[in-house]
């Protein structure tokens, strides 16, 4: 008689697959190299803005690594069924945040304002946690035309943060033009009494531009001509043959490592206890609301890469440890963390779907939080190098975010789409372009359409529901733009059989 047998194993899904240990360790290692530009480029940028020494950025830097790695293991292991996306979800801290805390901070006094900016991460932390299940049940209206327009605005937003590492001075700082000093030290005034400008020497290096375009060649090459687990690690083996190359350029320095420490850690409340002002706190709010949304985007379209829906009780693990990151960034001198763009961009290109490389990737963040000896290694790539690998990364996220928005439906009733599309880019774009547009417009405004993420989200998010929900059957006039992309003017007119956006 025959008899069917039951398998013996159950299948194991690609994102709970664990891989073997020296591809799990280079796979994660990779992650963290892609995501360690956008992390330290945080600190980098609201330290000096605030008026910190170089101590106090180190510290910041420190703290944020340690927040970043605790948040990610989080994220990819998850903790019983309260937090944890467990998908490959690397957390790093937001940009979003950047205008208010320097705003908050400066508003207070620089350093001394920081308290202020602390006391209101850890309000809005309590804030983020207590609506993460709310907000994940409104996942109806963050659509591929909300979360692609999202996702794609964050790559535009990203391409640029890169120039500073790859033609910038020794502070990674690009300024095409500085003062000619007369022998005292003093600026020079030519015949019409204005103060006389140079050339920077040390920006835009030709050296420099060249060893990243390297490093980009490199990786479209090895991701083109070799398969398997050579060509999933293109990005980090273009970034050591990129640092080979820097050390006869004189661009690689270990010197630090020698001199640093092998465990440390900032005290909490570094720059004083925390205290609490109600514009503070409802600017902090403001940005863990955008923190969400783009999270929100992010975890979406990993979901998808990786063949996981993600339910709202999913979706609300995920943003919880968004709103961890922040209250525990308020005793620890960090940032509020979100999914990494960059790093949803990497498994788009690799492929790999394995949580547990996101572990790893934790992991060693968290090791370079604790351990500055290590961190002063990778501290130590050269500028150029981590600059190149940057551009792919960032501007792959830009590409995930145009994949998303081929599901959305451009032709006959749903024409509006495009218009939604074209608003939010051409007002999202106007802080990337010129970041000084808003300046006679009131703080609060500046806090919260100085960013680019944040304006998008709120534009975006608003037309879906004016043209999607509020009014989808209102009569509409068809106009010159309407006609052309239904005539198959613009490439993806007549797509009808694509999944309704909304």
């Amino acid at each position: 008689m025959s008899t069917t047998e039951a398998p013996s194993e159950k299948t194991v899904h690609p994102v709970d697959e664990v891989l073997p240990l020296p591809r799990l360790l280079v796979l994660g290692l990779q992650h963290l190299f892609i995501m360690y530009a956008g992390a330290i480029a945080v600190p980098l940028i609201v330290g000096p803005a605030v008026g910190l020494d170089e101590s106090d950025i180190a510290i910041l830097v420190s703290a944020d690594l340690l927040v970043c790695g605790i948040a990610s293991i989080i994220q990819s292991v998850g903790i019983s069924r309260i937090l944890g996306v467990r998908l490959p979800v690397v957390a790093g801290a937001t940009f979003t945040v950047l205008n208010p805390m320097i705003i908050i901070a400066n508003a207070y006094g620089g350093r001394d304002g920081l308290p202020y900016v602390y006391g209101a991460m850890i309000i809005s932390g309590i804030f983020a946690l207590l609506i993460a299940k709310p907000f994940s049940m409104i996942i109806r209206f963050f659509p591929p035309l909300v979360t692609g327009t999202v996702i794609a605005m964050i790559g535009l937003s990203l391409i640029g943060a890169n120039i500073g590492l790859i033609a910038g001075d020794t502070t990674s700082t690009f300024t095409a033009e500085i003062p000619v000093l007369n022998a005292q030290g003093q600026p020079f005034l030519d015949a019409d009494g204005e103060v006389a400008m140079m050339t920077n020497p040390d920006s835009g290096q030709v050296s420099h531009i060249v060893l990243a375009a390297v490093v980009v060649l490199l990786i479209v090459v090895i991701a083109r001509f070799f398969r398997g687990f050579i060509g999933q690690t293109s990005v980090l083996l273009a970034i050591i043959i990129g640092t080979v190359v820097a050390i006869p350029m004189g661009l690689v320095d270990f010197s630090d490592v020698a001199t640093s420490g092998w465990f440390g850690i900032a005290a909490p409340f570094h720059f004083g206890p925390p205290k609490f002002a109600a514009a503070a706190i409802i600017s902090m709010c403001i940005v863990m609301l955008v923190t969400y949304v783009e999270s929100t985007a992010d975890m979406l379209a990993v979901g998808e890469m990786v063949g996981r829906d993600l339910s709202p009780n999913d979706l609300a693990r995920g943003l919880a440890v968004d709103g961890l990151s922040a209250f525990l960034a308020g005793f620890m001198n960090s940032f509020p963390d979100t999914a990494y763009a960059e790093n949803v961009g990497l498994i788009s290109m690799t492929n790999v779907r394995s949580r547990w490389v996101v572990t790893v990737c934790g992991i060693g963040l968290v090791v370079l939080g604790l351990v500055p000896k290590v961190g002063a290694v990778v501290a130590a790539l050269p500028g150029p190098v981590v600059g190149g690998a940057a551009t792919v990364m960032f501007a792959m996220v830009t590409a995930v975010g145009i994949q998303t928005l081929h599901k959305v439906r451009f032709g006959g009733p749903d024409n509006h789409n495009l218009l939604i599309i074209a608003v939010s880019f051409s007002i999202g774009l106007i802080p990337t372009i010129q970041p000084d547009f808003y300046q006679h417009f009131p703080a609060d405004f500046q806090v919260i359409f100085g960013s680019s993420i944040t304006s998008t989200v709120i534009v975006v998010f608003l037309l879906n529901l004016l043209f999607n929900h509020w009014l989808p059957h209102l009569p509409r006039r068809q106009g010159a733009l309407e006609t052309a992309v239904e005539h198959g003017a613009v490439t993806g007119a007549g797509t009808g059989d694509r999944s309704d956006p909304d």
